[in-house]
This record gives structure tokens, C-alpha cells and sequence, in this order.
């Protein structure tokens, strides 16, 4: 028996029981994982909370998460190029990671390689969801090019900061948007040329004069209601709406013949369980992240630790927006 965090019911934050389960041993296929670093990600929330999502939430009861890192425990049959004793680390589901062990299919596990053995599981686990989810809003869903000026929605968010980070790094001007002071500093520091702040600014009139009025190419955007229509005001002709998140609620339907009055614009909702659904391209995906860490200009940015127990207490502050940068819980 091991101790995990199950949900009965979908609701707040208080709907987590601290409780032991029963972890079968690894069927065909699978590993059975002993996790060191567990991360937390926004859209656990809505997994929790019962929101639409397009990720197929399994039926109560339910273990939630789906990002973590560990040591090999075990190994079920048919399992190859795995040993007892690897460091390995996931981020695509099934859910499952709020637990001291849990089972995991092979075909999505990734072995961490020996150049990132300085790296702490904390900090590997905070951008494994995140860091992936970076990699193929940035090369894949558009691919940022030297002198492209992106818009980042949240960034001083784990998120935001990686966005920033890495498109910097690939050479754009970065304008992000966040809710205080406190976390334009940090989306600075991460790499941003540009921070607007909701209560203060208009990012829409930001945009415009940074861009001479001709607009992004790309806007990251994960706030949803709250600020979709303006962040489509924001995009240039032929532009990208990444709309990868929606933490104020789903935005309202769209016109798709606005889309043509706008600009010609496109329109995606970008999922990681279709864009790493073929292992060559997780693998793809993974030795990019892997790459940008080894080098050392990706910061995981883990601001928030908390035991496993206390997962609660992490998903409420998180909600609250009391919390920057990434968030790890510790079994």
C-alpha cells in the first residue's frame, strides 16, 4: 500500500482525501514508478473541477496528475530499453501522479539523460509538462523565427516564464502579460522585453505601438474569456491564436467568418496528447527540452514546494494567483 491523493467528487480544492491505495503490479507494457517530484499544472484544476477540457478525464474515484519524475521500480512484461534503477521522468497522461507509486505506460515514459544528473527531480519535474508544451507551441503550432514579436499571456505563470525564456532564446521580442508588479519582474528576468499589467495597461495598445500597429503573428494565449477577443485584436494578418488554456473561463463561441473580417486569422486549440501521440515525436519533443536544459538557458523556476499530502493547499494558492513560477510537490 502507498499513500496518494484521491477525489471522490469533483469541487474545490478541499475535495482531496489523503489516503492509502492498492498499486497492482505493472501489467504488459507498463513500469511501475516510485515518483521523487511531482508537478502541478493549471489544468489540474479543471480535472478537479469537472471543467471542458479536451484531455478524456477518467471516472471517479480518481488519483489526478499526470507529470512527474522517479525511479523504476518495477517492470512488466514486453518493456524494453528500461532497467530498475533508471531515472525517468512523463508528462502525458493517464492521470496517476499523485501518488508516492503509480504504474506508467512505457511507450510515454522518457529515460533522463546523463548530462541532466545535476538537475534536481524537483526542478525536472516543475518543466516536463510545461517545457513540452513550450516546445511545440514554439516550433510546431508556429514556429517563432528571429525578429517575430510574440504576446504571452500569464507569463510570470510556470508556464509564462518557460514561453519566455525559450522565445527569447529563439530570438523574438517577447511582451507578456501578468497581474502585479511583482510578477512583471519576474516575467522581465525570464526574458520578456514587454510587461503589461491588466489593472494598469492595455496590452492590446502595447501590441500595437511595439509592432507599428501591424500586430503578432502568434498570441499565447491561456486566460480564455477574459482576454480572448482582445487578444484577437492583437494578431496580424494571417496570425496564430494558440489558445492553450482558459484559467477565467472557456471564451465565448467564435465567428468563424470573423476570423476572415479579422484578417484571415487562424484559430487552434492545442492539445500535447495529439502533438506527442506518436513516440517519435515525444522523443523529438523531449530531446529539445532536454537540449535548452542541458545548455542552461531554460529556468524550471520552482517557487512552491509542498509535500504530497498538503495538494490541496498547493491547487487552492494556485487559484488564488498567490503563486509565480512553478509549483512541486514531494511525496
Amino acid at each position: 500500500m502507498v499513500k496518494a491523493a484521491v477525489i471522490y467528487e469533483k469541487g474545490g480544492p478541499e475535495v482531496f482525501k489523503w489516503e492509502k491505495i492498492e498499486v497492482p503490479d505493472p501489467g504488459p507494457f507498463e513500469l511501475q514508478i516510485k515518483n521523487t517530484a511531482i508537478g502541478i499544472n493549471y489544468v489540474d484544476t479543471y480535472h478537479r473541477r469537472g471543467m471542458p477540457h479536451p484531455w478524456p478525464v477518467p471516472e471517479l474515484p480518481l488519483v489526478l496528475g499526470f507529470e512527474g519524475v522517479g525511479i523504476v521500480k518495477e517492470i512488466g512484461e514486453n518493456v524494453k530499453n528500461f532497467t530498475k534503477g533508471d531515472r525517468v521522468a512523463y508528462a502525458l497522461p493517464p492521470h496517476g501522479s499523485y501518488s508516492e507509486e503509480r504504474n506508467y505506460p512505457a511507450e510515454k515514459l522518457l529515460k533522463v539523460p546523463d548530462f541532466l544528473s545535476n538537475l534536481k527531480d524537483q526542478d525536472l519535474a516543475a518543466v516536463m509538462l510545461k517545457g513540452l508544451t513550450a516546445q511545440y507551441l514554439l516550433r510546431r503550432t508556429y514556429v517563432v523565427k528571429q525578429g517575430d514579436v510574440i504576446l504571452v499571456h500569464a507569463a510570470a505563470g510556470g508556464m509564462g516564464l518557460i514561453l519566455c525564456q525559450w522565445g527569447k532564446e529563439l530570438g523574438a521580442t517577447v511582451i507578456g502579460t501578468v497581474s502585479s508588479e511583482k510578477k512583471a519582474e519576474q516575467a522581465r528576468k525570464a526574458g520578456a522585453d514587454y510587461t503589461v499589467i491588466h489593472s494598469k495597461g492595455d496590452f492590446e495598445s502595447v501590441v500595437k505601438k511595439v509592432t507599428d500597429g501591424e500586430g503578432c503573428p502568434v498570441v499565447y494565449e491561456s486566460i480564455g474569456r477574459d482576454t480572448f477577443k482582445k487578444s484577437m485584436n492583437c494578431l496580424r494578418p494571417m496570425g496564430m491564436l494558440a489558445s492553450y488554456g482558459h484559467a477565467s473561463g472557456a471564451p465565448d463561441p467564435v465567428d468563424v467568418i470573423e476570423l476572415g473580417m479579422k484578417g484571415s486569422l487562424f484559430l487552434t486549440r492545442p492539445a500535447i496528447m495529439h502533438y506527442m501521440a506518436k513516440r517519435n515525436h515525444l522523443l523529438e519533443s523531449a530531446k529539445d527540452l532536454f537540449d535548452i536544459l542541458g545548455k542552461g538557458k531554460l529556468k524550471s523556476n520552482v517557487n512552491h514546494i509542498y509535500p504530497l499530502s498538503d495538494v490541496g493547499e498547493a491547487h487552492r494558492a494556485m487559484e488564488a494567483r498567490e503563486t509565480t513560477g512553478s509549483i512541486v510537490l514531494i511525496p
